[in-house]
């Protein structure tokens, strides 16, 4: 019997140095930090996550699970929906709690004792449900949650609550695309958002990233279900606009070292962008050179494209809205350049991936995880033989 518990003890070692080395740690060990490290670890940090389960949630989720920190997120359903979390935490170290985004002391309940208080929540449309009418046709669809709501009204009631509790920290994700002039109600209600935010938080850490890429992203995947979804895949006014797409991982990075060290970021802008830029026109033939995909891809103007539209606005998760024709017949790119971005660093109080010290990773290092998929027959039929 003392052989086998032995073997058990040694069998366990094995396993945690071999997941400590596949699972590397995001950030250092803390002082004071208690346990073997990474995920079976307490970090001595509770944080509190809003919009866990989106593109971006669901890395910084698997960051806070690496390093050990106790995470409670919000869940506006059955927290069955957000299981494919809990694998991300030891056990004991993650904790859904249900909120409704319109009643104030729900979201006190997410926050709690949390010393850190993360909000993603964003939507690309506004969500839109059926409703009864009295006259025909009886039913109509009304705004469930608008622009306004969603990036504004939200993002204002989770700051002055941190406020009120005293939370150390509030990391609030924008758009590095956020501005008051925008033809996009998205990108100028996310400019609201900051100014919201920053108003009734004023140490809060924006965090700013570009348009995001990734498994479970909307750009590169919109292409490609794009070329089987559409007669023809439209680029708005030419796809001539510029985007300078990020790794949703390395956005993710970025938080876990605000998480890390919150004093040093408090009242700084963090602004995340990819090393290179491109025109929509650009990316969708690097997705169809992935994907072996032949659609017809065609030029459309703005106005044309609103349209359709306008119609596929109404499906339960829109390919093309308007707003989205607006946003993406705009430059999705930084202000400045990498070097005016260090020069100005300390009159702007604005940090960029690499004065954070990551590197941010190349496009072409990760689509085709993703992307081929879409071949006819997978990558298999490129097997000589293989049939």
């Amino acid at each position: 019997m003392l052989a086998v518990r032995l073997s058990n003890t040694k069998v366990v070692s094995v396993l945690h140095r071999t997941l400590s080395t596949l699972v590397p740690r995001i950030v250092d060990r803390r002082p004071g930090e208690t346990g073997p490290g990474g995920r079976a670890s307490d970090a001595g940090t509770k944080v509190a996550v809003f919009g866990a389960s989106g593109l971006l949630g669901r890395y910084v989720c698997c960051h806070l699970g690496t390093n050990g920190v106790m995470t409670t997120m919000g869940n506006r359903g059955d927290d069955l929906e957000m299981r494919f979390l809990k694998p991300m935490f030891e056990l004991g170290r993650s904790k859904f709690v249900f909120y409704s985004p319109r009643v104030r002391d729900s979201i006190a309940e997410v926050i709690g004792d949390a010393d850190i208080v993360i909000n993603m929540i964003g939507k690309y449309y506004e969500t839109k449900a059926l409703s009864n009418k009295p006259e025909f046709p009886y039913l109509e669809y009304n705004v469930n949650y608008s622009f306004q709501e969603t990036n504004v009204d939200i993002a204002r009631t989770i700051a002055e609550l941190c406020t009120e509790m005293q939370v150390d920290n509030l990391i609030h994700v924008s758009s590095l695309n956020a501005s008051p002039d925008s033809t996009s109600e998205w990108a100028r209600t996310k400019y609201e958002g900051e100014i919201a935010v920053k108003e009734a938080y004023p140490w809060a850490t924006i965090v700013r990233p570009s348009q995001m890429f990734g498994p479970e992203d909307r750009l590169l995947n919109w292409f490609a279900n794009a070329a089987e979804m559409f007669p023809a895949v439209p680029l708005i006014d030419g796809g001539h606009a510029l985007t300078q797409p990020v790794y949703a991982v390395n956005v993710a990075d970025a938080i876990s070292k605000i998480v890390d060290l919150p004093e040093k970021f408090e009242g700084r802008t963090i602004d995340c962008f990819g090393p290179t830029d491109f025109t929509y026109k650009e990316l969708s033939s690097f997705v169809y050179d992935v994907t072996n995909q032949e659609p017809r891809v065609v030029d459309v103007p703005k106005s044309t494209a609103k349209l359709p539209a306008s119609i596929l606005q109404y499906l339960g998760k829109p390919s093309l809205t308007p707003d989205l024709i607006e946003l993406w017949s705009e430059d999705f790119v930084p202000q400045m350049t990498q070097d005016e971005y260090s020069a100005q660093l300390e009159e702007s109080k604005v940090y960029t991936l690499k004065d954070l010290g990551i590197d941010a990773v190349p496009i072409e290092k990760i689509a085709f995880n993703y992307l081929h998929r879409f071949r006819e027959g997978g990558h298999f039929n490129l097997t000589k033989g293989y049939h």
